[in-house]
């Protein structure tokens, strides 16, 4: 099974363009363009399952384009939801309430369940159970301790499985992997990145998505980055 996770930040693209006129500006502008490369490259992986971090499904930034159905492109089912507690302020605000993760499979696959975290702005879990593994996608906080807060939460949802358990997302870990080396160890998982490659390096600090898992050891497990 090929499993891709990508944090798209609302295929608004990169660059010093983003930060014109004011920092931060192209958070509140899509590119369409942009969107038709990052589908593209999902294609030419031809992954089993694609977890989305990021995604915008339909607000005026992208001209109410549904972005996990544009990348699905009629070849897959999608699962999306927003990010954001049932209860959130956030519900309530344009663009933002349309902010969301979303996992891409085939239409056989069925088993999804919603989580939420109880701290945080961002508390959505996506949990999807196949016959012999279950995957959470997760986005989890910008603050340390929130994040704390969240593995914790995270860990009760793991002991309870009963089967190998992938969690792979968006870890937002600023100081590195010793953040959740007891989440790892307390819950029995190990790392996918075991060469410990960057996913967004800035400003001289990792901005980084990880993937764990848990496997039998008699099962084989790989990690790839693409730059």
């Amino acid at each position: 099974m090929r499993l891709l996770v990508y944090n798209i930040r609302y295929a608004t693209g990169t660059g010093p363009a983003f930060h014109l006129p004011v920092p931060g500006a192209g958070y509140l502008r899509s590119s369409r363009r942009v969107l038709e490369q990052i589908t593209n490259f999902i294609r030419s992986e031809d992954p089993d399952l694609v977890g989305l971090i990021e995604v915008d499904t339909g607000s005026v930034r992208t001209g109410m384009l549904n972005q996990a159905t544009y990348i699905a492109n009629a070849s897959a089912l999608y699962r999306h939801q927003c990010k954001y507690g049932t209860a959130s302020i956030n519900h309530l605000v344009p663009i933002v309430r349309k902010q969301a993760n979303a996992l891409l499979a085939a239409p056989r696959v069925t088993g999804e369940r919603f989580h939420y975290f109880d701290t945080g702005i961002k508390r959505l879990i996506i949990e999807l159970e196949l016959e012999e593994v279950c995957i959470f996608l997760v986005h989890l906080s910008l603050k340390f301790r929130h994040r704390q807060y969240q593995l914790r939460t995270l860990h009760d949802l793991v002991v309870r499985s009963t089967k190998p358990v992938i969690i792979a997302g968006d870890f937002n870990t600023f100081w590195g992997t010793h953040e959740i080396y007891l989440f790892m160890r307390a819950s029995g998982l190990r790392s996918a990145n075991t060469e410990g490659l960057h996913s967004f390096p800035r400003a001289g600090r990792v901005w980084s998505w990880i993937s764990y898992w848990s496997v039998p050891a008699s099962k084989s497990a790989a990690f790839v980055f693409r730059r």
